[in-house]
């Protein structure tokens, strides 16, 4: 499997993420007045995931360590777009 590259997320992408999660991790539920909060990747660019809207999330610095690039099937979600 081909490590995507890695880009910048755009800033209009990232309000749109933290929107759409409600500026809360998907994780452990925290929100941005609880901790800070990063956009990360569902599925690790490493293991083959895109620089898609659809596979970006908002997590915890926290849950986003924890995670690393593995694939934690917690995290797969489906969404309206």
């Amino acid at each position: 499997m081909n490590k995507t590259p890695r880009i910048p997320i755009p800033p209009e992408v990232r309000k749109f993420v933290y929107q759409r999660d409600k500026y809360q991790c998907q994780s452990c539920g925290k929100t941005n007045q609880e901790t800070n909060l990063s956009i990360d990747h569902i599925i690790p660019l490493s293991r083959g995931g895109k620089n898609d809207i659809s596979n970006l999330q908002t997590l915890c610095l926290t849950c986003n360590k924890t995670k690393t690039n593995k694939i934690d099937h917690r995290f797969h979600r489906h969404f309206d777009l």
